[in-house]
């Protein structure tokens, strides 16, 4: 061990002649300061309270000797790695960390000692200046002269805090791990040791990935040092984070949304210069944090998933955002159906964190990119079924099919996104490069990182509801955007305020253009695949499905709501077609249905409002999206709505509907199950549409016993039960009695099956 006293008497020097200079006189002393916690309290907008935040510090101090020594080893390396060769301030570490965050352009080292960090943490307050800095170096220095470097690492590892109210190691390995500090080995060592520097950021409940990224940087670090054998760190590499459930917590409303404001306070300076502080500050700071949270709207957004989502054992669940365009305010947030249930993802939140296709619902950045560009809203490309793009050479030919399989001939921007026809954005998006649409979408309010490839425009950029709510925002509020707001204010216990949400708006669309946009997507919900989110009001709004019926989504707006509602599996993305679920699910189906309960209730009591529009219209409209007085135009897809809603789009678009009924066991009654002509197919206009109504499940009846029989005693076996009778000729192998001819000798289904009335029966019957 070297010596500060003896190698570099000037630094130690330096530090005790400044510290002198400010009149100063210290003395370490290794105690724990006593505190007074007082309760945090979120209000909703209205000012009453949406949940508490305690305290609840965890302390169970243990000896060094009781700790597990690759938990001791994977703390010194991660946090000073040099703690046994320095004196309590460590000038080359400085000098180390100071090169690291330069070549970095970020913090990604700090220069504190163990013994400095323990001084800071448990003697000194959170004020951040020379004298305090000079205070920490001199107290750090003095301890280094009274205590061994096992005691200074023993009280270090007993009080550093490791999130989820967990101070010292003994505290956090029962926390995470469900074991004693003595007991975790090395993956579980590198996980706790990686949450000192940022508990918030690092946490595995709530940002798995972080933490796991974290936990192998330190698995690395103790690589390159050599404090671990090789064998052990890629097993260790290899192991999946493990930590146990948390236990129950005290149920609150809204749970995901309060997640979102505790890691704001809990990641944010301002309320402290350290992850510990802030989350003293948290829980026992007794701050006011008033939130921007309408409580009867978010009670609406909850009540409008639980009434289509209605059967959770088997239905994907959904997430829903919504915003005041006007100002960024968020005022419902269903981030999944129970945070505090024993599912896996139950706090992952779906609104927030869960990035996933967008599917069509990107389309309208494309459309801005497009009239930014100079193209006109009569631009015409073909439509057909299915399309394969050229790419740059080495690269094969990019082919995009329409989600229903069905093509016509050309078709304008307007009609081509009131129908969702992806073999048209193909090509828009060629004309116009990815990049741009990249470009716009970011402008906008798409945070998530894009990749400029031509599939941008159909959805494959995974993102999440709050961005897409914010971005649509932007269309909602003719050009101007204002990012989400969570937090309007905080101050602590005497009134002080901490923390007051800027009110500032960016214009990142210019008028007309915004406008435009909102013209053209309130004719996707008048007449085009939207029709489901009518509310008896001026909407505008796009739907979306991802590849394989995956993830559906439906984003919409009015003047003063722009809300995105996602639907589909937490846990994976799987299709969402039968059997997997009740009813094939789209853009147009649950999620419209889910922003029409939630926006015709939440806005119930507000006068509607009607868009502006633009002062001047690029072009006139083009007669094809007139669909009234068009002589030949492709139909719609109403199958999966409502029999009224897809009565209404038919007779709205000049056609002639008739009805038929049918059992289905894939869509509840009322439902329109198939139609005829199907869409795509071009129609006369006052053609006429037969639509098939779902009127129920289909009567189940058993298979009766054939064997033996002769087909027509078959036939008149199954014609009462309503099954339908198919029959073949085949002689059983091995060839038998002759008096076996002409009678069945093999059926399917077997007998005793349960079948749906008008199924099929398949027998054998031998010849003669």
């Amino acid at each position: 061990m070297w010596s500060v006293s003896r190698r570099h008497p000037h630094l130690i020097l330096t530090v005790a002649i400044a510290a002198l200079a400010a009149g100063c006189s210290y003395t370490a002393e290794l105690r724990l300061p006593e505190r007074q916690a007082a309760s945090s309290e979120i209000l909703w907008a209205d000012g009453t309270q949406l949940t508490r935040l305690h305290a609840e510090e965890d302390r169970e101090p243990v000896k060094l000797g009781h700790m597990s020594p690759v938990l001791a080893k994977a703390v010194v390396a991660i946090e000073d790695e040099r703690f046994y060769h320095h004196d309590g301030v460590d000038a080359r570490g400085v000098v180390r960390a100071l090169t690291r965050n330069i070549e970095a352009g970020d913090v990604v080292e700090g220069g504190s000692t163990i013994t400095q960090q323990y001084v800071r943490a448990v003697m000194l307050g959170p004020e951040r200046n020379l004298e305090r800095k000079l205070r920490e170096a001199v107290m750090a220095i003095q301890l280094e002269e009274r205590y061994s470097k096992r005691a200074i690492l023993e009280r270090y590892l007993n009080t550093v805090y490791f999130g989820n109210g967990a101070y010292g190691v003994q505290a956090a390995a029962r926390t995470y791990f469900g074991r004693g500090a003595d007991a975790v080995d090395l993956a579980q060592s590198a996980l706790l040791a990686g949450l000192i520097r940022d508990p918030g950021a690092y946490d595995p409940y709530t940002v798995p990935g972080a933490a796991l990224a974290r936990r192998n940087e330190v698995l690395a670090r103790l690589e390159h040092l050599r404090r671990a054998p090789a064998d052990e760190i890629a097993l260790a590499l290899a192991t999946p984070l493990g930590v146990v459930p948390t236990e129950e917590e005290s149920r609150y409303p809204a749970a995901h949304f309060v997640e979102q404001v505790r890691q704001l306070v809990l990641t944010d300076p301002r309320f402290g210069v350290s992850p510990e502080q802030r989350h003293r500050n948290l829980y026992e700071g007794g701050l006011r944090i008033h939130t921007t949270l309408d409580p009867k709207w978010q009670l609406l957004a909850e009540q409008a998933v639980g009434r289509v989502v209605s059967e959770p054992a088997t239905d994907p669940t959904a997430s829903l955002v919504a915003l005041d365009p006007r100002d960024g305010h968020v005022k419902a947030y269903f981030g999944g159906p129970d945070f505090f249930g024993p599912a896996l993802y139950a706090k992952w939140d779906l609104a927030g964190q869960a990035a996933r296709s967008p599917g069509s619902t990107f389309k309208p950045f494309v459309l801005t990119a497009a009239l930014d560009a100079g193209i006109p809203l009569s631009r015409t490309y073909s439509a057909p079924a299915q399309i394969s793009i050229p790419q740059p050479a080495g690269a094969p030919s990019w082919k995009v099919d329409n989600y229903d399989g069905n093509g016509s001939g050309r078709m304008d921007l307007t009609a081509a996104t009131v129908s969702s026809v992806n073999t048209v954005y193909a090509q828009l998006v060629t004309d116009l490069g990815a990049q741009r649409v990249a470009d716009t979408a970011a402008r906008l309010g798409i945070r998530s990182p894009l990749t400029a490839v031509p599939s941008i425009a159909i959805g494959s950029n995974e993102v999440t509801a709050l961005e897409m709510a914010s971005a649509y925002g932007s269309f909602a509020a003719d050009g101007l955007h204002a990012d989400p707001v969570f937090v309007t204010r905080v101050t602590d216990r005497d009134g002080t305020v901490l923390y007051e949400a800027p009110t500032r708006r960016e214009r990142v669309l210019d008028e007309t253009t915004a406008r435009t946009v909102t013209g053209v997507l309130q004719k996707v919900v008048e007449r085009g695949t939207g029709v489901n989110a009518r509310i008896g009001r001026p909407v505008a709004g796009k739907t979306g499905t991802a590849e394989e019926w995956k993830d559906a989504w439906f984003v919409g707006y009015t003047p003063e709501l722009v809300a995105a509602v996602w639907v589909g599996f937490p846990e994976a993305e799987r299709t969402m077609r039968p059997p997997a679920t009740r009813v094939t699910v789209t853009g147009g189906a649950w999620p419209a249905q889910i922003w029409q309960l939630f926006a015709g209730a939440a806005l119930g009591e507000t006068p509607a409002s009607l868009f502006p529009v633009p002062a001047t219209p690029s072009k006139p409209p083009p007669a094809s999206t007139t669909t009234t007085t068009a002589p030949h135009t492709p139909l719609l897809s109403v199958v999966g709505m409502n029999a009224f809603d897809a009565t209404r789009t038919l007779a709205d678009a000049g056609y002639t509907v008739r009805n038929r009924n049918a059992p289905s066991r894939r869509y509840p009654p009322g439902t329109v199950i198939a139609q005829d002509p199907p869409a795509g197919r071009t129609l006369r206009a006052r053609g006429t549409v037969t639509i098939t109504i779902a009127n129920g499940r289909p009567r189940m009846v058993a298979v009766p016993t054939l064997l033996g029989m002769l087909a027509d005693e078959a036939g008149n076996a199954v014609e009462p039960l309503g099954l339908v009778l198919a029959v073949r000729v085949e002689a059983e192998p091995p060839p038998g009695d002759p008096s076996r001819a002409g009678r069945v000798w093999k059926q399917a289904p077997i007998a005793g099956t349960a079948l749906d009335e008008g199924g099929t029966v398949t027998i054998w019957v031998n010849p003669g």
